[in-house]
This record gives C-alpha cells, structure tokens and sequence, in this order.
C-alpha cells in the first residue's frame, strides 16, 4: 500500500459484488469430493481432487489479484487495515482448532483407547496386542514400523526455524526499506520451505516402501498422516503466499508503514512453524 493512496483512501471502502466466494465455494466442494473418493479408491478420485485444487488455485489468483489492485488503487484505508488483521487472526485461530482437533484425536487414542484395548478383557480378542503406541493387534493390519525422529524429522525442524529465522530478517529489512535485502531474504525462507517439502515427499516414500507405514495403518498411521499431510499442505500454501509478496516487493508494493500483506504472510508462516514443533514433539518422540 503506497502511503500517499494511502492517506487519501476513503473512509471506508466497501466492495461490489463479487464471484469469487461463491467460485470459491464449488471448487474446494469438488476437490473435497474428488479427495473422498481418493481415498476411498475411486479411480475418479484422484482427477476430481486434481482439478478442484486447480480451481481453487485459480480462483484464489483472481481474488487476491482483485483485492491488490485495490491496495495499491487507493481504496485502503486504516480501517481496512484493522479489518485485514482482525481476519487474518480469526481465520489463524480456526487452524489452530483445526490441528487442535487432529491433536486432540491423537490424546484420545494414545491415552485412553490403547491401555483400553490393552486390559485383560481385551487380552481374548487379541492376545499378541501390547499397548504401545505404534503396535497393531495381528490380522488386524499389515505389520508396520513407526516413523522416528532422525534424521528427516529433525532436519526439517531445523530447516522450518532456519525459516522463521530468515523471515524476521526479510520483515526488518522491508522496515528499513531495504528492498533488495528483503526480496533476498524471503527467497531464502520459499527456498527453505521447498527443501522441507521435498525433505517430506522423501519420508513419506521411506514410510511406504521400507517401513510399510500407510494411511491404513490403523490409529497410528491414519493420525500420522493426517497431521503430517496436513502440515505439509499448509508448509505448501505458506509458501506460494510469500512468494507471491517476494515478487510484490519486487514490483515496489509495500512501505515500511504498510505492509501487512507481508506480515499477514509472516504471521501464517510462523503459525505453520509452532505447529510443527509441537506435531514433532509428540508425533515423532513421545
């Protein structure tokens, strides 16, 4: 947001009507759709979900291409600035009950289903269970190995706080008005959540075909990948979004006054960051 648009913005800017929410609507309705059937072996599945998430993406271009051109149009005023923050918080507060759920899932199954399922009642239904976390009663599931936490686990903690390292640096930068620094530094933290992701795509591949970890793998591997999966697609999405703010300040939007484009950005990523310490902590050591 320039600061002389800025100070001549309206008192409030008020939006016409607009496709996008709706688009919005029906493409993510398919790609949940199209992830339904995925998982439950459609031979659809996969192209529906493919073609929802294309949607998605191209919507998404097309809204917040619109609400860019209002920033940098004028129409921004401080007010709407305080709406963007009070947004962004709530909508961060529902993803912290989003993992909040699959944690709490995890809890339940841990410390209540398995000394459950492991009491002597139970010893007659499945006499090889033992209630540890990651053992599966025999013929109930294939056989896995549980996921530990070296060394890709604890390189990609390194990496995501690296991330959140090389982030606060690029914000100072932009403070000071340094925008070649803070073009830099941003590169760094895409670039550091790119190798986390492909760090991931190699310990899902390990779990498949060397420890035959699977999303079927009762409890232990449905909530392993949900959290994991889950992570990872918001790592994803974390990323492309500051991208998207790298090549604005390339292009000269932003002030040290105003950004909080970039900060809505920074405030997502360093959510995405504490959510993996505490998945790390309980997921791969506890």
């Amino acid at each position: 947001m320039k600061m002389s648009s800025h100070n001549a913005a309206p008192y409030y800017f008020v939006p016409g009507p607009s496709r996008w929410p709706m688009l919005a609507g029906i493409s993510l309705l398919i790609t949940m759709i199209g992830a339904s059937a995925w998982v439950n072996d459609a031979s659809w599945g996969s192209t529906v979900n493919i073609i929802g998430i294309l949607a998605t993406l191209t919507v998404l271009y097309f809204w917040f291409g619109d609400a860019i051109k209002e920033s940098e149009g004028g129409l921004y005023s401080k007010r709407i600035d305080h709406s963007y923050r009070w947004s962004m918080g709530w909508f961060i507060f529902s993803e912290v009950m989003f993992f909040g759920a699959f944690f709490g899932a995890l809890f339940y199954a841990r410390t209540i289903t398995l000394p459950w399922l492991g009491d002597l009642d139970h010893k007659f239904i499945w006499p090889d269970f033992a209630a540890q976390w990651g053992n599966t009663p025999a013929g109930v599931v294939e056989s896995f190995t549980a996921m530990g936490p070296f060394p890709i686990p604890t390189i990609n903690t390194a990496l995501l706080l690296l991330s959140g390292l090389t982030l606060t640096i690029a914000h100072h930068a932009l403070i000071a008005g340094k925008r070649s620094k803070t073009v830099g530094w941003l590169a760094a933290t895409v670039a550091l959540g790119a190798v986390f992701m492909c760090f991931q795509v190699y310990e899902y591949m390990h779990a498949y075909s060397e420890l035959n970890l699977k999303l079927t793998s009762g409890i232990y591997g449905s909530t392993f990948f949900m959290l994991t999966g889950f992570h990872g697609f918001h790592v994803t999405m974390g990323a492309i979004m500051l991208a998207v703010v790298m090549v604005r300040v390339m292009k000269g939007h932003f002030t040290p006054e105003h950004h909080f484009g970039f900060e809505g950005a920074a405030w997502y990523w360093h959510f995405v960051d504490v959510v993996w310490l505490g998945l790390y902590v309980v997921v791969y050591w506890l």
